[in-house]
């Protein structure tokens, strides 16, 4: 999965843009800046289509968090990196810098870190399509035993009936929830897998300079 999988993403503030990141050009940003001006103020996910891309935007607490992908990029992984990009940016001006920025003045500091996130999901494609995977399917178990336990008000059965299935949508929720930490942990471990290979290569290339140095000195001295 190649970098030109996220086009285009930015920060706004109702319908001002604090900050953007893009390395392709083209008439991303006016149709981004046009959606934005349409879009409801309720807290949602909103996906439009238009020239073969997605324009994927999360509304929440007065904030738009946008990203512009190629239609083939799964759903999931553009609401993905909207959560990552929101969780970073409410972490680092919530409740104050960003309230009253000026239209892109956090491009310096932030634009970035959109860029960073954008790569970070390229290439953990699969942990977050597992992880999103097991989210949903904690989401429909909820749906369903939520919609069994009306029907059973409904129907007026026993009590004790409905605290077990209650319990058994605890038990189900809490065993998606393993998975979904497990993934992570997994995820984290592969990380620091790289990490320390990386490391490893400046460490070994360090110590090769350094002997072809001090032999070089020998031979001169």
């Amino acid at each position: 999965m190649g970098q030109e999988v996220f086009i285009y993403g930015f920060v706004a503030r109702g319908t001002m843009v604090l900050s953007e990141y893009t390395e392709f050009t083209g008439n991303f940003p006016s149709i981004a800046s046009q959606c934005l001006q349409r879009l409801p103020s309720a807290n949602n996910k909103f996906t439009y289509n238009c020239d073969h891309h997605t324009f994927n935007f999360l509304v929440e607490d007065g904030y738009a968090y946008c990203v512009v992908a190629k239609e083939s990029v799964g759903k999931q992984l553009s609401i993905a990196l909207l959560e990552r990009i929101k969780a970073d940016f409410k972490k680092r001006y919530g409740g104050g810098k960003a309230d009253t920025a000026i239209a892109k003045s956090l491009n310096k500091e932030f634009g970035p870190l959109i860029k960073e996130h954008m790569q970070y999901v390229i290439d953990h494609a699969e942990e977050i399509g597992k992880l999103a995977k097991v989210k949903a399917q904690v989401s429909e178990v909820q749906s369903v035993m939520l919609e069994n336990i009306e029907k059973t008000l409904d129907r007026g059965e026993k009590m004790d009936v409905l605290a077990d299935k209650t319990e058994g949508l605890r038990s189900q929720a809490q065993q998606f929830q393993k998975q979904g930490t497990n993934l992570r942990r997994k995820l984290w471990f592969q990380n620091m897998k790289i990490k320390l290979v990386i490391l490893g290569v400046l460490l070994l290339l360090v110590l090769i300079i350094w002997v072809s140095v001090c032999h070089g000195f020998k031979c001169t001295n």
